[in-house]
């Protein structure tokens, strides 16, 4: 992993996506968490269909 600051703070930075693809991660396991234990969606779980 490269530490050296090249100065961007924002945009697509390094950081950003390793946060953005954890985030997913977490998102879609909790999807299927949702999915699994009610036997419904998670669209029909939050009453949106």
């Amino acid at each position: 992993m490269n530490t050296t600051d090249t100065g961007a703070k924002f945009g697509f930075t390094a950081f950003a996506e390793l946060l953005n693809g954890r985030l997913a991660m977490i998102g879609f396991a909790a999807a299927l968490i949702v999915e699994a234990t009610t036997g419904q969606g998670v669209l029909h779980f939050l009453h949106f269909v």
